[in-house]
């Protein structure tokens, strides 16, 4: 047995977390390579928790099938948005009464922004400065800049794409509201979310957050860092189902001034009152707008119970971090040198819960380790990213993965053109 997989092995007798992974529905693969599928796509859609079906069946067939209307109360319907927001608050670092979960991520990414620019002009005043300005983070995810776009447009503010590290210096007192991501979706680097924050607020702007790919990977600190406004989907560290809810943190000392751009019955201080003219809910309610998607939402509520038995996203941090460094070793024992690239930072405190390798032929790259069971996915043009969820990854999983990645490079030619890669994103 090889070094990697003998260090492997003593790794995963070691871990904490290692019984978490029974938690999971995590099939064999029947690939060619044998042995249990290798799953590495947690950073798009989470594996699903073996709690999640049993739940779904009760919420179909007694909640709706048998009390139907009367479960918007008796089985707590009305009520999940701000219950579930709860639940994922300690995972944000943020107290209760601060997250909504429902709609889409774009649907709150778009409330977020527009009520940035709405609260930097209510304070500025008329006295003060116009404003006018959105600064975004110029690698984001596509759907980000095309929200920010249309908030720019209807709010008539300018909008300024800006590499996370220059945003700083791209600050001014015409900047109404920053839109960052904590981690780039491509190469999994991990934003600096304290210094970029305090630079947004000296500069009396406010700022909105992208957690999508930090939420249950690692620690993010909303309250602790002043954060303003955040979201982030459910579906990927969350393990909350594909298309399952996103969620809106706007804190505490702002809701009472936050003007969602998208007021709903949902969210009227009278919800039943029927009123034509809109009274906002107190608090995080401010948040909600149309019915909720229960089904999705109670899937998603199911989900959470995998953190219910004192696992922290402390923990779960260290074992990312310990995982990608054992990859990273894996990957430059079995892959001969210049055949990838790492694009994802090697320090800790700039990396997220993936690694993502530029190669050639990506995309046939990441078809062949699929059909060996290892599952990770494509960046275009030549990125394969890899994630690492520790709930139920493990080191095993992990040196597979990298000796399956030299297999199959070893059947790819290795003759690079000059212009490979030239007009790619990192």
């Amino acid at each position: 047995m090889s070094e990697p997989r003998l260090r492997a092995k003593e790794l995963d007798a070691a871990d904490r977390l290692a019984a978490k992974r029974t938690e999971f529905v995590l099939d064999a693969d029947g690939g060619e390579s044998g042995g249990d599928a290798v799953y590495l796509d947690g950073n798009s859609l989470g594996a699903l928790p073996v709690t999640v079906p049993g739940r779904v069946e009760d919420v179909v067939r007694r909640q709706w099938g048998e009390l139907r209307i009367r479960s918007w109360t008796e089985s707590g319907w009305w009520t999940a948005p701000e219950r579930i927001g709860d639940r994922i608050a300690p995972l944000v670092g943020a107290a209760a009464g601060q997250i909504v979960v429902g709609d889409s991520t774009s649907v709150n990414v778009f409330k977020a922004v527009v009520g940035a620019v709405r609260l930097a002009r209510l304070t500025g005043g008329a006295a003060g400065p116009a404003r006018d300005e959105i600064v975004v983070d110029a690698t984001t995810f596509p759907t980000d800049g095309y929200i920010a776009e249309s908030a720019a447009r209807m709010t008539g503010c300018a909008l300024r794409p800006v590499p996370p590290s220059e945003v700083p210096g791209a600050l001014g007192d015409r900047t109404a509201a920053v839109l960052l991501n904590h981690v780039d979706y491509r190469t999994g680097r991990l934003h600096d979310l304290p210094a970029l924050t305090a630079a947004v607020h000296a500069a009396g702007a406010y700022v909105v957050w992208d957690l999508c790919h930090s939420a249950g990977a690692l620690p993010v600190g909303l309250d602790e860092h002043g954060v303003d406004l955040a979201v982030g989907c459910t579906y990927k560290y969350l393990n909350g189902g594909p298309g399952s809810p996103a969620y809106l943190y706007v804190r505490a000392e702002l809701q009472d001034r936050f003007d969602s751009p998208l007021p709903g019955w949902n969210s009227h201080a009278e919800p039943f009152g029927m009123r034509p003219e809109y009274a906002p809910a107190p608090g995080a309610l401010r948040g909600r707008v149309g019915t909720p998607d229960i089904l999705s939402l109670l899937a998603l509520e199911a989900a959470l119970d995998v953190w219910d038995d004192g696992v922290t996203v402390e923990a779960v941090r260290a074992k990312s971090l310990a995982l990608t460094d054992f990859f990273l070793e894996c990957v430059e024992t079995y892959v001969p040198e210049g055949r990838v690239e790492c694009v994802t930072p090697r320090a800790h405190r700039e990396r997220g819960s993936q690694i993502a390798l530029r190669c050639r032929d990506a995309g046939d790259v990441m078809r062949r380790l699929i059909e060996r069971g290892v599952v990770g996915d494509f960046r275009h043009p030549d990125v394969l990213r890899f994630g690492f969820t520790p709930l139920y990854v493990g080191f095993a999983d992990t040196e597979r993965a990298a000796r399956v990645l030299a297999e199959v490079l070893a059947e790819v030619p290795a003759e690079v053109p000059a212009e490979a890669g030239a007009d790619g994103e990192a």
